[in-house]
C-alpha cells in the first residue's frame, strides 16, 4: 500500500544571509516512501545543522527536499516551511518533487 510519512520540526532555525539574524520556522516534510525511510534522530541532526547555515527561505526548503529525495528515492516528497513573519509578512515556501 502507498502511505504517507509526515515529519514536523517546529524548532527549525537558520541564518538570514543578508542580516545574519536567525530565522525561525516549522518545517514539515511529507513523503511516500518506496524502500527507505528517514530515521527521526538523523532527520533532527540534519535539520539542526541549518542553525549556522545562511540561506533564504526558498533555498532551505528546496535543499531539504532535494537532499532527502536523492537519499531515499521516495515516490514523491513535499517540504513546507512555515517561517515566522519578518516586517509583518511571513514567507511559507513549499516544494514537491516526484509523483
Amino acid at each position: 500500500n502507498e502511505y504517507l510519512v509526515e515529519l514536523n520540526c517546529p524548532e527549525f532555525t537558520h541564518i538570514c544571509p543578508k542580516t545574519g539574524q536567525p530565522d525561525f520556522a516549522t518545517i514539515i516534510v511529507r513523503y511516500s516512501p518506496d524502500k527507505w525511510l528517514v530515521e527521526s534522530k538523523s532527520m533532527k541532526l540534519y535539520l539542526f545543522g541549518y542553525r549556522t547555515h545562511g540561506s533564504f527561505h526558498e533555498d532551505v526548503v528546496n535543499t531539504i527536499a532535494r537532499d532527502l529525495f536523492d537519499l531515499m528515492n521516495p515516490k514523491w516528497i513535499e517540504v513546507l516551511g512555515n517561517f515566522m513573519p519578518r516586517g509583518g509578512i511571513s514567507i511559507n515556501p513549499k516544494v514537491r518533487i516526484g509523483g
